[in-house]
């Protein structure tokens, strides 16, 4: 189980860090990346990923390095997104207001299929006999309308205690402008669940988890908080007992890592930790080699996710997953049931379909050899020729071979449902995947007014690179850039994320209301993010954020009075309301195309966010050995059918500045690329790699 080394001059500032470890868990593998400035080194490697215990492939990974190099890890995970999407979970307790039980099952006025005559259901984590109202409400200023007596907060508490639920989400209407009334249930059942000793049954108030206006977006945040703990508190339990005295930090859905009592008090923040990694990473890359604009591409196992970054990571307030509104901040990322495992069948009617259903890792492709009989997308490959016959796959340690006949036998059983030639109908495969990811791509760029011509495309992932180049054609895109490590770019992405913590509140106060106390709430906020940055509530609180090293930053949530969602908007140090709402006017204008004049403007959500920066950065590196031995050529079926001879050319062997014109297969331990006809390859002094058409 060797590692991929690469070595670097190592910078002399950050010689004194010793070894800090990425981890990212995907549903093939499992991958590893270490920056040790002491010895000038990056380390990839990467490991079948355990679907029935993700912990497993961690541990056994680290296990390998020497303990007294690693100064921390880093940890990209999935156990929030797969529990959520498999619905395994736990049984939630959902507690509010009198008259709000069915707020989660009927959600807004809109209809997600406006034409369907028998729309499906809203999906909904809480059982009806799970929902407990209680007699109680406050106004939207936090003024109590019906007061919450001790003896109501008891029979609740006493009937949630007594139920079988393994979590508690508590949502009482309009309790962003006060948390009297969740606090003293929260208390009440806390004391009910402990005089029967059930001290483990977690809490989740929405004071703490989304303490937003809108209640439905709220109560299903704080509900499928609820439903992530135990199963995420679970896991991080017993990798934080096996890294210990390592630190440990979780990559977060909103582009910084957490610390591990974070993530277990919000887990709704982790469930887009890893595909976050990923975006971090191509945004890292994209920044070396000059590409301020790009459009990510990151094709696993499992899935593709898509983002476009602007110089920045795309990050929006609030967001869907799995058809569950969540308002915590999150990279806008589109993923699509297609990856390298995707499993190919014809349905009804003769026709190919990709997905969304997946090999995975146990027992993957059918030519990975390890018990596979299910055609994919990575057997359509071999039986092309781009993955050849024998080539060893899955990292440095080369752990799986490709066996072509496999994925033959495989492809046949489609191929003879729909009648069609064995490369056909692998090539049809190709193309169908190719759609679904291209529809993909266009919904980020076109769909949203973005030229992807204008983007560099950052290819990553397993699979990713080959398909990037027939991606390009299609969507009109000149420039390809692919990392040096692109299957394990969401590992090292790991490593240049800073730890960071977001909060919000809304305040709602209108500009012409006479002064509001926006001040005192920023520094509530300040004291809440800081507390979750360095997990010490007391310490965080009695330190100046200047003391701490954290950045702190201040935004708001702007609209006019009637208007009903609102715009984000810095909001600096010192600056009066006026000069915020002009900022406001400014970006609406931009975005809308007008100014309402004499409109007063309202200041709904108050945001503070605070950032440490990791302790060191990406070196730019070269491949300390070559990749292991491959043919010099190979027979390939092109995007045309036509069978043709190319060159497979070693990644460590492209020098820089020498150009490797296409039809090519470029071979490397982590990832395979297909150079199609017309493109051209050549290495940057980065060690990245730049494809764009050969005519450009």
């Amino acid at each position: 189980m060797r590692p991929l080394r690469i070595a670097h001059d190592v910078n002399p500032s950050q010689s004194e860090w010793p070894r800090i470890v990425g981890v990212d868990v995907g549903g093939t593998f499992t991958d590893f990346a270490a920056v040790d400035h002491r010895s000038g080194e990056i380390s990839v490697r990467k490991l079948a990923t355990t679907p029935n215990d993700p912990a497993i492939a961690v541990l056994e990974g680290l296990s390998d390095l020497d303990p007294e190099c690693v100064a921390a890890v880093a940890h990209g995970t999935t156990v929030a997104t797969n529990a959520l999407l498999e619905r395994t979970g736990a049984r939630v307790a959902y507690v509010t207001t009198a008259g709000f039980g069915d707020v989660l099952r009927l959600g807004r006025g809109d209809r997600a299929a406006l034409y369907s005559l028998a729309p499906a259901d809203r999906p909904t984590l809480v059982r009806a006999a799970d929902v407990h109202e209680v007699a109680e409400r406050l106004g939207p200023d936090g003024g109590v309308v019906v007061e919450l007596t001790a003896l109501e907060a008891r029979r609740v508490a006493e009937a949630v205690a007594a139920s079988a639920a393994e979590a508690i989400a508590i949502c009482c209407l309009h309790a962003y402008a006060s948390d009297r009334h969740e606090r003293a249930l929260a208390a009440a059942i806390e004391s009910a669940l402990a005089e029967l000793g059930r001290t483990d049954v977690p809490v989740s108030c929405s004071v703490d988890v989304l303490p937003e206006m809108r209640e439905y977006e709220r109560a299903s945040t704080t509900v499928v908080n609820a439903y992530l703990t135990p199963p995420v508190r679970g896991y991080l339990a017993r990798l934080r007992s096996e890294t210990r005295p390592r630190p440990l930090t979780i990559m977060g859905s909103h582009g910084g890592t957490l610390l591990p009592g974070s993530a277990v008090r919000t887990p709704v923040t982790t469930l887009l930790s890893g595909p976050a990694a990923g975006v971090a990473g191509a945004l890292h890359v994209g920044g070396r080699v000059g590409a301020r604009r790009i459009l990510t591409f990151d094709m696993g196992g499992t899935s593709t996710d898509v983002a476009v970054c602007d110089g920045s990571l795309p990050v929006v307030a609030r967001s869907s997953v799995d058809g569950f509104p969540i308002g915590r901040e999150m990279i806008d990322i589109h993923t699509v049931g297609a990856g390298g495992g995707s499993i190919v069948r014809a349905d009804e009617v003769g026709a190919l379909r990709i997905g969304p259903e997946s090999a995975g890792a146990d027992p993957g492709p059918a030519c990975y050899r390890r018990g596979g009989v299910l055609p994919t997308i990575t057997d359509a490959h071999a039986v092309l020729g781009r993955l050849p016959h024998g080539m060893r796959l899955g990292g440095a340690d080369g752990a799986l071979q490709v066996d072509a006949g496999a994925a033959e036998r495989a492809i046949a059983s489609v191929a003879d449902r729909i009648g069609l030639g064995l490369e056909e109908t692998a090539r049809i495969a190709l193309r169908v995947a190719e759609s679904v990811m291209e529809r993909a791509l266009r919904s980020v760029t076109i769909e949203r007014g973005v030229d992807p011509a204008e983007l560099a495309l950052v290819a990553f992932g397993g699979a990713g690179p080959l398909h990037a180049c027939a991606l390009a054609e299609t969507l009109g895109i000149r420039r390809i850039i692919l990392p040096q490590a692109p299957g394990a770019l969401s590992a090292l992405g790991l490593l240049v994320t800073p730890r960071s913590s977001s909060a919000a509140r809304t305040v709602l106060r209108r500009g012409a209301g006479g002064p509001a106390p926006f001040d005192r709430v920023f520094a509530q906020l300040d004291s809440t993010v800081l507390a979750e940055l360095f997990d010490d509530p007391a310490t965080a609180a009695r330190r100046p954020a200047d003391s701490t090293g954290a950045v702190l930053r201040h935004e708001a949530d702007l609209r006019y009075a009637g208007q009903a969602w609102e715009i984000t908007v810095p909001w600096h140090a010192g600056e009066p309301l006026v000069t915020v709402a002009a900022r406001f006017e400014e970006e609406h204008d931009r975005r809308h195309g007008f100014r309402s004049v004499g409109t007063a403007v309202e200041v709904v959500t108050l945001r503070s966010h605070a950032a440490v920066r990791p302790p060191a950065d990406l070196p730019i590196a070269a491949f300390a050995a070559a990749s292991r031995s491959v043919p010099d050529r190979t027979s390939v079926v092109d995007d045309q059918g036509q069978h043709i001879e190319c060159p497979i050319v070693r990644r460590a062997d492209l020098g820089h500045g020498q150009a490797l014109i296409g039809p090519a297969i470029i071979a490397q331990d982590d990832t395979t690329t297909w150079l199609s006809a017309g493109w051209r390859a050549h290495r940057l002094p980065s060690f990245d790699i730049v494809l764009e058409r050969a005519s450009a």
